[in-house]
């Protein structure tokens, strides 16, 4: 599977989760920069968009109950005939507070997602760590609430094309700005340190729906 080393684990053995759709209600600050050097390298193959775009999410209620989420695309796919009219996704690098949401993603998704710790509020200060890597956030909104309503798309690299799904979500925003600090193997070199634009869900329900093979 697809992934950087903070994403990698040996362990197979993860409790089983329901097949999707997966609806949740969410809370989330989500930030993006411009890709680094490193963040390009990573791929994945195929036109790119230079954006690395990472997001910290507080699931309060989903088919494996409430849990937490760190992950991270270190650029986009651009928008092409397998991909679609818009951008996707592409996640080397996801991690989890719950063992069924861990076999959700590598099973349903073909996304690498690991165990990690969770403290905090997303909308404040956060912090998502392991052994091995860390990251922390502290989140300024900024400006009104205002409603949204869209989609975020993925498509992982799979033994036999790839794997794409998006995410439906509706509810509200606010613009915010986020200071980013990052450790770890890999991460520290593409998930850039600083402040940077982002939004935060302040409420919100999503639907993740069933893989594609393209």
């Amino acid at each position: 599977m697809w992934s950087v080393p903070e994403s990698t684990t040996p362990r197979t053995d993860w409790p089983e989760s329901s097949p999707p759709p997966w609806p949740a209600g969410v809370r989330a600050t989500l930030w993006w920069h411009r890709s680094t050097a490193a963040a390009r390298a990573l791929g994945p193959d195929g036109a790119t968009v230079p954006l690395t775009l990472a997001m910290m999410v507080d699931y309060l209620d989903s088919p494996v109950g409430p849990y937490r989420e760190i992950l991270a695309s270190p650029v986009l796919r651009a928008p092409g005939r397998r991909i679609g009219v818009l951008p996707r996704m592409a996640v080397p690098f996801i991690a989890v507070d719950s063992e069924p949401s861990v076999h959700g993603g590598r099973v349903h998704w073909s996304l690498p997602k690991v165990t990690a710790e969770f403290d905090g509020d997303v909308h404040g200060d956060f912090e998502a760590s392991s052994e091995a890597w860390r990251v922390t956030t502290s989140t300024r909104p900024r400006g009104p609430r205002l409603p949204v309503a869209g989609a975020l798309g993925f498509a992982q690299p799979g033994d036999h094309g790839l794997v794409t799904a998006s995410a439906r979500l509706r509810g509200h925003f606010r613009y915010a700005r986020v200071a980013v600090s990052a450790e770890g193997p890999t991460l520290g070199d593409w998930l850039t340190p600083g402040t940077h634009h982002g939004i935060v869900i302040t409420d919100g329900r999503m639907t993740t729906g069933p893989a594609q093979l393209r």
